[in-house]
């Protein structure tokens, strides 16, 4: 018998660059890895379906190892469920290596739904394009900031088309029907393809000399609590805010020659960070304190997603603006953790290991 291994490696990322809420984000590199072998000489039929599967990192021992429960597992089932596959191949082992942390704005959820869509594709030898992954992995995040990073990798923009009422119901079936919990018929199970074309992407340049300081509190934000922060209106003063800086970014992180106060005013953003302040004791003074007169080489600061990650874009002194963003966080009562991270240029990848 034909044993089959390969690994997935998907990146992590950092979405609202910026400005850019829900628009913007870049693929880092840190990986998730997901590391596959068949071996249909195995029994692993101890898992309703079929999976031996082992995972390492951040609160690993909060993550369940059952392959209907798992995100990355129960993604790739979904992917396979759609295309007329109802369960991994007899002898499947999967391990995943997560050194994403989880809940900090570095789009661990995202590389485990995107990771779980390319591992389904792998897996039932569809072939699909990343565009058309991205279909499958939108009907689980439904925001493509994060998606569109980890899938496509570099610096990239989004959006979500327009779609036909038919559609339009499609992608908005509930959460438990893509991803099944016990309580969830299994009539409802969704056992059909997306619609095609969901979103649109586009993958802007970046100036290598630019890397991200990520610094990483020691606490978790949800994602619900950070949308739940934010108010249901805007005013048209601060969208135009947004919009003016949100067209300069695009910009002014490609040139040639780095303009760090260009970049760093075009780094602000009036729609989300105000608003989570609350929930992150430190970022008001990181925000306003940090700039590339006190700091030379800094670029530009925002939360890393919903945070409470903070993303610095810097091209030297990466140390002392990690060190002054942990010492304001210190005397918040916070401890914090950093890494100096560039983009992850391809984004997700599949490596054959045979």
């Amino acid at each position: 018998m034909t044993v089959k291994q390969f690994q997935v490696k998907v990146p992590a990322s950092s979405a609202n660059i910026g400005p850019g809420f829900d628009v913007l984000g870049i693929g880092l590199q840190l990986y998730l890895t997901i590391t596959v072998t068949i071996d249909p000489s195995k029994d692993t039929s101890s898992d309703p379906h079929n999976v031996k599967l082992t995972y390492e990192g951040d609160l690993e021992h909060k993550v369940p190892l059952s392959s209907d429960k798992n995100l990355v597992t129960s993604t790739a089932l979904y992917i396979l469920r759609a295309n007329g596959i109802t369960s991994f191949p007899k002898g499947t082992f999967i391990h995943v290596n997560n050194p994403i942390p989880l809940g900090r704005g570095l789009g661990s959820s995202a590389s485990a739904i995107v990771g779980g869509i390319m591992l389904g594709n792998e897996i039932g030898e569809f072939k699909f394009s990343k565009n058309r992954l991205l279909d499958y992995c939108l009907l689980i995040e439904r925001h493509p900031d994060n998606i569109a990073a980890a899938m496509l990798g570099g610096f990239v923009g989004s959006y979500l088309n327009e779609l036909s009422p038919e559609d339009d119901d499609h992608i908005n079936v509930p959460l438990e029907y893509v991803l099944p919990k016990d309580s969830t018929p299994k009539d409802k199970y969704l056992s059909i393809p997306p619609p095609q074309e969901i979103g649109e992407y586009v993958q802007y340049n970046w100036n290598h000399q630019v890397k991200c300081i990520t610094i990483i509190p020691n606490f978790e934000v949800s994602t619900d609590d950070a949308r739940g922060v934010l108010p249901p209106n805007y005013t048209r003063k601060d969208i135009v805010y947004n919009l003016q800086r949100l067209a300069v970014l695009t910009t002014a992180l490609t040139q040639e020659k780095v303009n760090h106060n260009l970049i760093y005013q075009a780094m602000k953003d009036k729609i989300h960070q105000p608003y989570r302040a609350g929930l992150i004791p430190g970022l008001t003074k990181v925000l306003s304190s940090l700039t590339p007169d006190s700091h030379p080489g800094l670029c530009g600061i925002c939360l890393s997603g919903a945070g409470p990650t903070i993303l610095c874009l810097a091209t030297s002194n990466f140390d002392s603006i990690a060190e002054s963003v942990i010492d304001i966080f210190k005397a918040a009562g916070v401890e914090c953790s950093w890494k100096l991270l560039d983009l992850a240029y391809d984004g997700a990848v599949v490596e054959q290991q045979n």
